[in-house]
């Protein structure tokens, strides 16, 4: 009887041994994938510009000093500015999806210009109708529920496609199709697709972005 149990307590140990050592070994490799994790995000941060910069010349575009990059798989557009991103912001491209096509509703892909700004004198959250501002102050949802309308709110920067075949053009036409980057009334759903083709964003953001983009500047959708 004796013997039994000192091999049970034999097995005992050695079992409670290997436990601690699995223990020990999870937690270190916790530890690697946590440490992986983070450099995947950097390495994330930096392959927007490379993205931006081989699209670019690929398409034989000149690499310009700023540009705003649009990236529908992370729900982000990126302010890119001396080869550096500057600014993250958290936007909606179309819950249709991407596509060029007029009346679908979708965001269109590729490279556009901001051509055309408005809301200057509109306050903040306030509600634009045909890109005019009459008084009108939205009702800002900061929950995932939908507002009656589809909103543009603060500031508007209007597209304009820069690819023929792509998004300019016939029945494909980014500008004529007034797809914007704008201010909305939706605020909680921003950080997945819920527009009708336009690039979403807080009424704060598209404001201070306003100010210090031109007309004229890139702006990237992929």
């Amino acid at each position: 009887m004796e013997k039994y149990i000192s091999e049970f307590r034999i097995l005992f140990n050695i079992l409670f041994l290997m436990s601690i050592l699995s223990f020990s070994c999870n937690s270190q490799e916790s530890k690697k994938v946590s440490d992986n994790k983070n450099e995947i995000i950097m390495e994330t941060k930096k392959s927007e510009m490379e993205i931006v910069n081989e699209y670019l010349l690929y398409k034989n575009f000149e690499i310009e000093n700023e540009i705003l990059f649009v990236s529908v798989e992370n729900q982000k557009m990126y302010h890119i500015l001396g080869n550096q991103i500057k600014t993250e912001y958290i936007i909606s491209t179309s819950e249709y999806g991407v596509g060029s096509k007029a009346g679908s509703n979708k965001t269109p892909l590729g490279l556009h210009k901001v051509k055309e700004k408005f809301g200057d004198e509109t306050p903040e959250n306030g509600r634009m109708i045909g890109r005019i501002f009459y008084g009108q102050i939205a009702l800002i949802l900061s929950d995932t529920s939908r507002s009656k309308t589809d909103d543009v709110t603060s500031r508007i920067l209007w597209l304009n496609g820069m690819e023929e075949g792509l998004n300019k053009g016939e029945e494909i036409d980014s500008y004529l199709r007034y797809i914007y980057i704008h201010g909305t009334s939706e605020e909680g759903r921003l950080g997945k697709p819920s527009s009708h083709g336009c690039i979403r964003m807080k009424n704060k953001d598209v404001i201070d972005l306003y100010k210090i983009i031109e007309v004229g500047t890139l702006v990237l959708i992929l």
